[in-house]
């Protein structure tokens, strides 16, 4: 067993001694012994001896620092062998050898530093040699104080030299001449003569990048690894916050919860634009203005995207174009509303809730639970919608709109459409087809369906081939758009049709069902094959009756939970 003498550590054999050493005590403080460089590692003072002094015969590795015997103490490379003998006393002059009693001669280099340090022959009597060449003994002639302040001198001095070789470090160790291939260090800007230079220096940076790591904390990996592990995971979450806050802000301009302004506002911007562009004089859109100011303070619609007779002009065509269809069923009169431009890109759900309206004006039983005589207008159905919501209906939706629909241009769908007629004292109810259920994605289930709502009428056992019946027309809803069915059609081969009243389709396109000459056209616009449906969800709301004041009361306290009844 053997025991380092500088630090105390136990090795079993020698050349773990060495290789102790080495490492530990060596490595770590060589320096030049041609220049003032120090402060690098043993690999690096062998390949700067190689670069920068490669006509000096004195090469670092000769000076073996392992090679102390007992009762010599050399200093080699700037690192302390000791041996495990008392050291004793020496004066040697530069031709004196270490040798007797078998102790090591010490290496070149160290000679040359010994020997760098040895005075001039003219040098006062404590400089170690006479003026007659005789050797003389060395005997200390500075005070303590002088001593401490060359000890200074040359820390400070030393501290210089490292400072210098390390900015030379980061600059290059070697430069290759002229012509000659350049093998530059992919992790510094040092360049070598060779690959085999270039292999050892990057070894170089590799070991550095190791000893860091083995001289912080034992766990500085896993620190390291868990802080950008925490990084990551913030940058995530702020990222996740700032598209979630794009994506709200949005909605809340797709649904015009964005404070853009409502009906009214909308409509004025039309109208600014229309004269910018030449379309309208100022004295036309200040009529219009006054016009639009009058209607909404009324609270009835002003009637320019009305159509009536639609559903009677649907009857008289399938009077004579019968011949392919079993059966057609056709609602009650009902009118269509088209968008205007005050509610163009929202206003479908108005729009259909007016049609269902006009349709529940003209039935006797519904007539007198609706208070206006004519379809209210879109600020009048949201005030209506408001009133409702403060009745105690649908509180979930109502949060979701911050109860509050005036002024704005949110859209409203089935579940408004509900609320509405309950709060009117009309029973309705939500049918949910959530899923298709036929190929293609289609709804044969949804059509299904409202054939069975048409045959509820009481219609005989062999109904005729067209069967006009009192039903209001079904409020459709999908994702994005309303439609309201005013008809279904069956044929001889079974397959069934919906006729559908779109409020996107002008007031001009829907007035070409009143004519004998366009309305063969026009009726196809109106149709709606299975085929055509491939919205994922749809949604129907169906008006079944009057409820009375204790069945209002208990459709308001459901509300609170509002379930549809889903199909499948």
């Amino acid at each position: 067993m053997l025991t380092c003498e500088i630090c105390g550590e136990d090795v079993m054999l020698e050349e773990d001694m060495k290789t102790h050493l080495l490492l530990s005590h060596v490595e770590t403080d060589a320096h030049c012994p041609l220049c003032p460089l120090s402060g690098v590692s043993y690999d690096e003072l062998c390949f700067h001896i190689s670069s920068a002094h490669p006509e000096e015969p004195h090469r670092v590795r000769d000076s073996a620092p392992f090679a102390s015997t007992p009762g010599c103490s050399a200093r080699t490379n700037g690192a302390v062998t000791k041996s495990k003998k008392p050291r004793m006393p020496q004066s040697c002059t530069a031709g004196d050898s270490c040798d007797t009693a078998g102790e090591a001669a010490p290496s070149d280099a160290t000679r040359v530093t010994r020997d760098s340090l040895r005075p001039e022959h003219n040098s006062t009597p404590g400089g170690g040699v006479s003026s007659t060449g005789e050797a003389a003994p060395v005997t200390p002639t500075r005070s303590p104080k002088t001593r401490r302040e060359l000890v200074r001198h040359r820390d400070e001095d030393k501290d210089e030299v490292k400072a210098v070789h390390r900015e030379a470090k980061q600059t290059r160790l070697t430069s290759p001449g002229e012509g000659e291939q350049r093998f530059e260090c992919p992790m510094c800007p040092v360049v070598c003569r060779d690959s085999f230079t270039l292999q050892e220096h990057v070894e170089l940076h590799l070991d550095h990048g190791a000893s860091v790591n083995s001289a912080g904390s034992p766990g500085s990996d896993l620190k390291l690894a868990r802080e950008l592990q925490r990084e990551e995971e913030q940058r995530r979450r702020l990222e996740e916050t700032q598209r979630e806050r794009e994506e709200f802000k949005k909605l809340q301009r797709q649904f015009g919860l964005d404070g853009s302004g409502g009906y009214s506002r909308q409509t004025e911007r039309a109208m600014e634009r229309a004269v910018a562009r030449g379309r309208m004089a100022p004295g036309e859109f200040h009529c219009k203005r006054a016009e639009m100011m009058e209607s909404l303070a009324s609270g009835v619609d002003d009637g320019t995207t009305r159509t009536t007779g639609v559903v009677r002009a649907l009857h008289e065509y399938y009077q004579t174009n019968c011949k392919d269809h079993v059966h057609v069923w056709l609602s009650a009169a009902t009118d269509h509303y088209c968008s205007s431009a005050g509610d163009r890109g929202w206003g479908c759900g108005y729009r259909n809730l007016q049609m269902l309206l006009s349709s529940l004006h003209a039935i006797e039983a519904y007539a007198p639970l609706i208070q206006e005589n004519a379809a209210p207008s879109i600020p009048r159905v949201q005030s209506m919608i408001e009133e409702a919501w403060r009745e105690g209906l649908d509180p979930h939706g109502a949060s979701h709109f911050n109860r509050r629909l005036q002024g704005t241009r949110a859209w409203i769908g089935a579940t408004e459409i509900y609320t509405l007629l309950t709060s009117l004292g009309i029973s309705a109810r939500i049918i949910d087809f959530h899923k298709p259920t036929g190929p293609a994605d289609t709804h044969p289930r949804l059509f299904e369906w409202v054939k069975q709502y048409f045959l509820s009428c009481g219609s005989p056992r062999l109904p005729p081939r067209l069967i006009s019946t009192s039903l209001p027309p079904l409020y459709l809803q999908h994702q994005g758009h309303s439609r309201s069915i005013v008809g279904l059609e069956q044929k001889r081969n079974g397959s069934l049709c919906l006729l559908l009243l779109d409020p996107s389709s002008s007031a001009s396109d829907t007035r070409k069902l009143l004519s004998a000459d366009t309305v063969a056209p026009a009726v196809r616009r109106v149709r709606r094959f299975p085929g055509s449906l491939k919205h994922r969800q749809y949604q129907v709301v169906a008006v079944q009756g009057v409820m009375s004041a204790e069945e209002k009361q208990i459709s308001i306290s459901k509300s609170r939970t509002l379930c549809a009844e889903r199909i499948p």
